[in-house]
């Protein structure tokens, strides 16, 4: 530690020449984010808080007010890949400093564009910008799957007759309400007022499920590919993403339309035993996993994951190759070194547990995502984009490192299925919890880190309430989805039962 601070502070004649291109502070911002021009009363009461202020004074670096509300963090701030490229354009490795750990193509993507200036113009222009245009991207995708779902789905009632029994909105489509929901979230707004790179890994994730929702293998490929190399936790979308390619869009249970197709049978076979077995038209079956989908994707996975790390081992080969890359990003996150406060938990349970028993505690928290993964796939597998949908959420709770842009995919997502969600339970419930979870964050982390009034108590419990929040929406959205196939199985066994009588 001492040996960093060394390092540190004997630069600061390079951090001179730093400043002169990155004037991003006015004076009166440096007077108040000095540590100098803050007295013993107004001293942050966490160490973490002295070292980032201390950082951003000698960087000039401009934490935005949202990062101080909501506390993104330090993996997926703007701020964090000005500080990589800063490090990369002097020579040294984009991981010499403690605070980029993000690929080396996002620093080589959006690094240039954290220099760029226009006159007259605020800072970072650009790059707010991309993060604009990345939403606005992501919005369109979203309302183009959910298209394709609704489509999707009212085919495969259709074809069970239970089109006109169903609860379905013609006034709105679901993409049209998802696009909507996730462009003007708050918590998508405070994502790119804070500058944080989570519109660029939303943007990933979405467009491999648009992909696989169009059945597009080199789209979906290339999606999962850079939404895993980005963040990692997106590596369990594969099966998902797999299932829809191989299957297709949400249908309802393929057990509805085989009861249905042996009831006609047993039907045609009474009435008429010389009469041609063929009375359920194969077009009105749910289609079978196409095993020819699965491995063009698995090609293009390979090829694209390829070409990724080759262009990575490119960058860094100067700075320790791929290993040191891997160790710097994914080993950062499994890890968990960084235990600044954030939307999680796991930042202050590793900040309270013995080091003896930290590995341990590590493989359950990460396995804990493992184990849901299989009986979720199995249960959920006629719909592979709710399934999705599931995950996301399940990883943006128990991640290393979360943020509220994880949380604004989540809900964007969860707007895909309001028809089959329109009997939840609690919605009123978790709309108020979210609400005071997004008001209340920024007040206790304000009271524990800038006026020292409050201890880490104060924070943790907000984050707390957050993932109970979080649990309670997955359980009650799986129970509703659930219970919406439940009540098609007995609509179409009424449907059935009247046309026998």
């Amino acid at each position: 530690m001492h040996g960093e601070e060394q390092k540190v502070l004997g630069m600061d004649d390079s951090i001179s020449d730093f400043e002169a291109h990155f004037d991003l502070f006015p004076k009166e911002a440096q007077s108040i984010h000095s540590p100098r021009s803050l007295d013993s009363s107004h001293q942050p009461s966490s160490p973490y808080v002295s070292n980032t202020v201390y950082l951003s004074n000698k960087l000039n670096f401009q934490f935005p007010v949202s990062d101080s509300l909501l506390n993104f963090p330090n993996v997926c701030l703007l701020t964090v890949v000005a500080e990589g490229y800063w490090l990369k354009q002097q020579s040294m490795s984009p991981y010499a400093g403690s605070m980029y750990h993000g690929s080396p193509l996002l620093l080589s993507v959006l690094g240039p564009l954290t220099v760029k200036r226009i006159e007259g113009q605020p800072d970072h222009l650009l790059c707010s910008l991309l993060l604009v245009l990345a939403d606005i991207i992501s919005a369109i995708l979203i309302r183009a799957t959910g298209k394709i779902l609704q489509m999707a789905y009212r085919q495969s009632l259709d074809s069970l007759n239970l089109l006109q029994a169903s609860k379905s909105s013609d006034f709105l489509s679901s993409g049209d309400v998802a696009a909507l929901v996730y462009l003007w979230n708050p918590l998508t707004i405070v994502a790119c007022v804070a500058q944080s790179t989570s519109p660029i890994e939303n943007l990933a994730i979405i467009l491999s499920l648009f992909g696989a929702c169009k059945r597009l293998v080199p789209l979906a490929a290339f999606g999962w590919v850079v939404a895993t190399h980005l963040s990692l936790y997106p590596a369990i979308l594969i099966i998902p993403v797999i299932l829809l390619l191989g299957s297709g869009p949400d249908a309802p249970p393929r057990k509805l339309f085989l009861q249905r197709g042996c009831e006609k049978f047993g039907d045609s076979s009474s009435n008429d035993s010389h009469r041609p077995r063929m009375e359920v038209s194969p077009s009105k079956l749910p289609i079978a996993f196409s095993w020819r989908s699965l491995i063009h994707f698995l090609l293009w996975t390979s090829l694209w994951s390829v070409y990724v790390l080759f262009l990575c081992s490119v960058l860094v080969r100067p700075y320790g190759g791929l290993l040191e890359m891997f160790k710097r990003t994914y080993g950062f996150m499994l890890t968990v070194e960084d235990l600044s406060p954030n939307i999680g938990v796991l930042w202050y349970f590793f900040a309270e547990v013995f080091d003896f028993f930290r590995n341990f505690f590590l493989i359950v928290f990460h396995m804990n995502i493992l184990f849901m993964i299989i009986p979720l796939a199995i249960r959920l597998n006629h719909r592979p984009c709710f399934l999705a949908f599931v995950y996301i959420a399940l990883s943006s709770m128990l991640k290393s490192y979360p943020s509220v842009g994880d949380s604004a995919l989540c809900l964007g997502l969860l707007a895909l299925f309001v028809d089959q969600l329109a009997d939840m339970q609690f919605s009123f419930f978790l709309f108020c919890g979210y609400v005071g979870v997004s008001l209340l964050s920024p007040a206790m982390h304000n009271l524990w880190i800038w006026r020292g009034t409050g201890n880490a108590n104060f924070y943790f419990a907000t984050a707390m309430a957050y993932a109970c929040f979080q649990i309670i929406l997955v359980v009650e959205s799986v129970s509703a989805t659930l219970n919406h196939d439940r009540k098609l199985r007995k609509l179409s066994a009424s449907k059935l039962g009247d046309g026998k009588s």
